[in-house]
């Protein structure tokens, strides 16, 4: 009889979801089948390769790849594996190469995948052809935006078609910039957090932990002179927010904002010397987009989920995060800073600020947030005799669904387990 991950009642107005999930090994096999081998997973934004033979390794569903820029200038994505005997062929980081050579045999290749110089080649005999020995692509690699993605699965719908209406909320955060051209910022946030994957997902939309967990940083904004206005009833934050639910498992909070933005939207941790210059990015932005799409860019920020594993947080700044399982119980997280290529040395000083204060092993939310996720995870020993997580809150409620609810976590959960019971 096969497992039952969730139990979805809309009659019962109840959601249960099988703590097994987030414990089982076998749980997690099964993912990496049916899940990150089929999906569209992040890799990159284009911006990291600024220039022709610039390259990052990387591990994206859990496969070694190379992610970068010919010498043509055009933008690849190789698996990080000779053809040979499998070595990894590129052990550094980044860098900036024309060709990638094995230390164990010394197969070299050139950076747009060929294979090049194969020592001993004459020793090789037959049907031995070169031409046909050039490094493994993904089976696709698409992009929206500069955003890069592949896919491991040939079949399916195109990158755009997957994105669906959560193309509407990237492009949003990148009408930040004048020109539509956003940029990660050097520098790169990697921990390892001991907890289900899957964890990360709940929490990075989850804004009903908010006041209980990062009350510290609360604190912080109220003592800064930021207004922190009481929740009005059946609220848990200061001002309104929204769940959507954008198809194919993609959703975001979209929230009237509270806490500043660097865009345009000044608080007082800014200084009194940031606000001309704010005044003047709103006002482009007021003349570029009309003062409805500005409003939507400078006073709302959302959390964004890519079905299975890419966040884009819009909120205090903007941060790029990807979550990989290493084990049913172990991720490796990954976050950049995103922002416009155009703005000042002050409106990107304000935002990296704003960036670190909030987000990051070294800010006020993430530690608490991996305290809270391992906390979680060591409770979870305990799940073969307390099996199941309530998460039916906002259930049956007709107006919008509030970011403080369990909707968009029910979403995500949905989609979930719609693809691990396909075949």
């Amino acid at each position: 009889m096969p497992r039952q991950y969730i139990v979805d009642d809309p009659v019962k107005q109840k959601f249960l979801l099988n703590r097994e999930t987030l414990v089982s090994p076998s749980v997690l096999s099964e993912e990496m089948t049916k899940i990150f081998a089929k999906c569209w997973i992040y890799v990159g934004h284009a911006s990291e390769l600024k220039k022709p033979n610039d390259f990052l390794t990387r591990k994206v569903a859990g496969r070694p790849v190379i992610f970068n820029r010919d010498m043509k200038g055009d933008i690849n994505c190789f698996l990080n594996t000779c053809r040979h005997r499998g070595a990894l062929v590129c052990t550094e980081r980044e860098g900036n190469r024309r060709a990638f050579r094995c230390v164990y045999h010394g197969w070299a290749y050139r950076n747009d995948g060929a294979l090049g110089n194969v020592p001993g080649a004459e020793a090789y005999k037959g049907e031995f052809d070169k031409s046909q020995l050039g490094l493994k692509r993904p089976a696709r690699f698409e992009s929206y935006r500069d955003f890069w993605f592949l896919n491991l699965s040939a079949e399916g719908p195109s990158l755009r078609d997957y994105l669906g209406r959560a193309t509407d909320y990237i492009d949003l955060v990148l009408d930040q910039s004048p020109s539509g051209q956003m940029e990660i910022f050097s520098g790169t946030q990697e921990y390892d957090v001991s907890a289900n994957w899957k964890l990360m997902v709940e929490n990075s939309v989850d804004d009903y932990h908010l006041p209980s967990t990062h009350s510290t940083w609360l604190d912080y904004m109220a003592n800064s002179g930021v207004v922190m206005a009481k929740p009005k009833d059946g609220m848990v934050l200061p001002t309104h927010g929204r769940a959507v639910d954008l198809g194919n498992g993609h959703f975001t909070t979209d929230n009237i904002n509270f806490r500043g933005r660097p865009v345009a939207a000044w608080i007082p941790i800014y200084g009194e010397s940031a606000k001309p210059e704010m005044e003047e990015i709103r006002a482009e932005l007021v003349a570029r987009l009309g003062p409805a799409r500005a409003g939507r860019v400078a006073d709302t920020n959302r959390n964004l989920i890519i079905f299975p594993n890419l966040v884009i947080n819009d909120g205090s700044a903007v941060t790029v995060r990807t979550f990989y399982p290493d084990g049913p119980a172990k991720m490796h997280v990954t976050a950049w800073a995103l922002g416009p290529v155009e703005e000042s040395a002050a409106a990107r000083a304000r935002r990296l600020d704003a960036f670190l204060t909030f987000y990051g092993p070294g800010g006020f939310a993430t530690p608490d947030d991996v305290e809270a996720l391992e906390l979680v995870q060591q409770g979870l020993a305990n799940w073969q005799d307390d099996s199941w997580s309530e998460m039916s809150r906002g259930m049956g409620r007709e107006e919008d669904q509030l970011n403080s609810d369990e909707h968009h976590l029910r979403i995500f959960w949905r989609r979930w387990n719609q693809m691990m019971e396909s075949a």
